[in-house]
């Protein structure tokens, strides 16, 4: 038997497993890395964390990603050459964090690695006959298992695609095997470049769950304060959104995307809440004149009631399950106080509460993945009539 098939065997057999969750996002921030410790598979997974901590992109990471980032027309050379870039890179964060830690590679059993997102285009918006939901993540597997010595899972959202989904969320899956609580049906909110929701049913019924995305979370308030206040990356705390006047003209525009009115569940990306998204709305509510302040205001206001509309639309007479975030979003407390303002009587947590750090979480949720295809039975989580598909996930990627 190979060698490697004869360890991966070993590892899902396993009582206990060590794995790596790495995740980063389209705020393009840098690479979340959770050593993450797994008891048992499905409902009865029981996980921690060891240790966690996000390796920050500098400015020439940043810039080569966006050379291709959301674009649909891109250097294809370039392309080619980020795909195994990005996986080195990535492999090179791991090991660094692991040596901060003092943890031996040999004590890690798996990577589970999200990869870095340069595509999203579900059906819905690329709207070409004869061609499927799509989806593209870059940073190769293989090479991130040959720098690290260890058995590597990636390119998780091909499988979504495959079995009928649009390739996100995927946080649903390890949403409902993590947070699932019997009689408290619960919201579990990330807040991202894109901001989107899980719902799990208190009954513990998988096939009453869904995961949508709701909207921009973080995508465009990060991208105009780059514009309008050089040297700042976000609204840090939301300080800058304080300060402004919201637009109702421009936010009347921007909200009248048809990805607004869309059933839900839905999937979307920077793709379409782009900078000349905003420009467009502007043009035709002419704003183009508007103070940096008040446009990060209504950008702010915007993520808000894309969050609460959502959610209001799904639960009626203003109860609403428990409602619990994550994501850099949750620390902008402007966009935070706005969300409760448009929810009275919501009650908002912090998957900290659950044990999970809210910035660790979607690192977590990917290691999750790979647990359950190694040591889950079979697929059966999946609601199908809400695009989750049963399937398992992540391609595997030798050492050697």
């Amino acid at each position: 038997m190979n060698q490697n098939i004869q360890k991966l065997y070993k590892i899902a057999k396993k009582k206990e497993r060590k794995i790596i969750g790495l995740m980063s996002g389209t705020s393009l921030d840098g690479l979340d890395v959770a050593l993450c410790r797994f008891k048992g598979s499905g409902l009865e997974t029981e996980a921690s964390i060891d240790f966690f901590d996000t390796i920050p992109y500098d400015e020439s990471i940043k810039s080569k990603i966006r050379k291709v980032f959301a674009k649909e027309q891109v250097e294809l050379q370039h392309l080619c050459l980020l795909n195994p870039w990005i996986g080195s890179l990535h492999g090179e964060m791991i090991l660094q964090c692991l040596k901060k830690w003092k943890i031996s590679p040999s004590e890690v059993d798996l990577i589970a690695s999200h990869g870095q997102t340069i595509f999203h285009a579900p059906s819905s918006f690329h709207k070409l006959e004869n061609f499927p939901n799509s989806t593209l993540q870059i940073g190769d597997g293989d090479h991130i298992a040959i720098k690290t010595g260890i058995i590597t899972f990636s390119d998780f959202r091909q499988k979504h695609v495959a079995g009928g989904g649009e390739g996100a969320p995927l946080a649903v899956y390890g949403d409902f095997l993590l947070f699932s609580k019997k009689d408290e049906d619960r919201i579990m909110l990330n807040i991202g470049g894109i901001a989107n929701f899980t719902y799990l049913s208190g009954d513990l019924d998988a096939t009453k769950m869904y995961s949508t995305d709701v909207g921009p979370g973080n995508t465009l308030i990060d991208a105009f304060t780059r514009i309008y206040f050089p040297g700042k990356n976000y609204d840090e705390n939301g300080q800058i959104a304080s300060e402004g006047t919201v637009h109702p003209g421009l936010l009347g525009e921007l909200k009248s995307s048809l990805f607004f009115d869309a059933e839900i569940p839905k999937t979307t990306g920077p793709e379409l809440f782009s900078i000349n998204y905003v420009k467009e709305a502007q043009r035709k509510s002419n704003t183009e004149d508007l103070s940096g302040k008040d446009l990060i205001a209504t950008l702010t206001l915007l993520s808000a009631e894309g969050i609460a509309d959502s959610i209001k639309k799904k639960f009626k007479k203003n109860i609403y399950p428990v409602i619990y975030l994550s994501g850099g979003g949750m620390h902008n407390s402007t966009l935070v106080k706005m969300i409760k303002e448009l929810l009275p009587g919501a009650i908002l947590k912090t998957t900290q509460e659950l044990s999970i750090q809210p910035d660790a979480k979607e690192a977590v949720l990917f290691a999750v993945l790979a647990n359950e295809s190694v040591a889950a039975g079979k697929p059966s989580l999946g609601a199908p009539a809400s695009l989750i598909p049963d399937v398992f996930m992540g391609k595997v990627s030798f050492p050697i």
